[in-house]
């Protein structure tokens, strides 16, 4: 739920918590209802360009670096050797650009069933998109989950759920039966990640059930990573990493602390780190 108020306030309330986050716009740049969602753009005074999808914020230019680095790199670097990356969802193009930056993979599929948020992020958001002329890159405007029906058993190696919240067209996405067919088309040794929410407001909902289905889709490792958001509900976010025969608990250390990338939050350290869940959230998961 989201209100522009007289003074120019964008403000997303988050009822079931109590709770809102405010943005000063200085004027609405885009407003398209796209068969699936309603799309807004708005420039701010402080966070740059502000992207909301039903009311809901998405992404901005100060701070999408923390969501897209974190959804990305913590399951490059836990798989072994990731040739072929598949991302749902995604349409910012943002994901895609941090997951094109490891050199060693081969080709990206990224599948978003709205193309009018990729059209906005060319429009309003360039620094995502300057990766989508990369010749490994294959952008379609797709069901994901059909995307995932019918690709082929055992076919790729990282797999990127970059969804919205799960209501609406993101709600498939957090499924049991939905789950089951993502590990199917990963291979052994396979890595899964999925956004997961706020660890302050759901760690015994939605990461707690997440991380339930995930082992009852046959997935052996599960491990949930937080960082800072502050433009998501609780200024708090998180991802959570499932493995095919391998472990999601260890990852390649010292490539992740070798790389030259220009990189503005993941480290190695803050890798390690967020695997170190604080007490109230290991008790939630129990």
């Amino acid at each position: 739920m989201s209100d522009l108020r007289d003074d120019q306030w964008f403000t997303e309330v988050f009822d079931s918590h109590g709770s809102a986050f405010s943005l000063k716009v200085t004027e609405k740049l885009l407003d398209v209802q796209s068969p699936y969602q309603h799309l807004e753009v708005y420039n701010t005074e402080t966070f740059g360009n502000l992207m909301v999808l039903d009311g809901c914020v998405m992404l901005t230019d100060r701070d999408n670096f923390l969501y897209h680095e974190m959804i990305a790199h913590p399951a490059l670097f836990t798989h072994q050797d990731p040739k072929r990356v598949v991302i749902i969802g995604g349409g910012d193009c943002g994901t895609l650009k941090e997951v094109l930056r490891h050199p060693g993979v081969e080709k990206v599929t990224q599948i978003d069933i709205d193309e009018e948020v990729t059209k906005a992020a060319e429009r309003f958001f360039p620094a995502l998109v300057e990766a989508n002329g990369d010749p490994r890159a294959e952008l379609l405007f797709a069901d994901g989950v059909k995307w995932v029906d019918d690709a082929a058993d055992e076919s790729i190696d990282v797999l990127i759920i970059d969804s919205t919240d799960p209501v609406g067209p993101a709600e498939g996405l957090f499924k049991t039966d939905f789950l089951k067919r993502c590990h199917r088309i990963l291979k052994s040794g396979g890595v899964m990640v999925q956004q997961s929410e706020s660890p302050l407001y759901h760690s015994g909902s939605i990461i707690r059930e997440l991380r339930n289905d995930m082992r009852e889709a046959g997935f052996d490792s599960v491990a949930t990573l937080p960082f800072p958001q502050p433009v998501y509900p609780s200024g708090w976010w998180s991802v959570t990493l499932a493995g095919k025969a391998t472990s999601v608990e260890s990852f390649r250390e010292q490539a992740a602390a070798e790389h030259e990338m220009p990189l503005q939050y993941y480290t190695g350290d803050a890798h390690r780190g967020a695997l170190s869940l604080p007490p109230f959230m290991r008790k939630a998961f129990a």
